[in-house]
């Protein structure tokens, strides 16, 4: 059941994505609430799970990942068994930040980010060893548009 958000608590969501740096005090006179009302509203979306945290987010170029890869990966075995071996060796390979499984032509996608072209064959060499895969296509990002924009509240 998706929990009901009324406009402060949306305010209070777009705010601290824009800026989840500011403090608390800063929060809740943006909101037009006293801290402690803003607190215990913050505190229930995180019991109700809907704030899951705050995370840090590094510049990939400056730290020498400068190649981001999609991976679209088309299977033909499907078990269980199966699954568990290609979820844990995705989940091995530092280099992958997202990963899903997804509907349509292919059956997962990977977002990989490494250094050049031969750190992602290394990753690569990696990912499809001793997997029966039907087929790995990638995508090389040119350019970043858009990226981690703040959810939609």
């Amino acid at each position: 059941m998706q929990p009901k958000l009324d406009e402060i608590n949306r305010a209070i969501l777009r705010s601290m994505q824009e800026n989840p740096e500011q403090t608390q005090r800063e929060l809740a006179a943006q909101v037009g609430l006293s801290q402690n009302a803003c607190w215990r509203r913050i505190k229930q979306m995180e019991a109700e799970g809907i704030i899951q945290g705050t995370k840090l987010v590094l510049n990939r170029e400056k730290l020498g990942a400068n190649l981001v890869v999609f991976t679209m990966v088309r299977t033909r075995n499907h078990s269980s068994k199966w699954l568990d071996k290609f979820r844990n060796r995705v989940m091995s390979l530092k280099e992958v930040v997202d990963f899903y499984r997804i509907g349509g032509d292919y059956d997962y996608m990977l977002k990989i980010a490494t250094r050049d072209m031969a750190s992602y064959d290394l990753v690569y060499q990696q990912l499809i060893d001793d997997l029966e895969l039907d087929t790995v296509t990638s995508y090389f990002a040119m350019e970043a548009i858009l990226d981690d924009r703040a959810l939609w509240v």
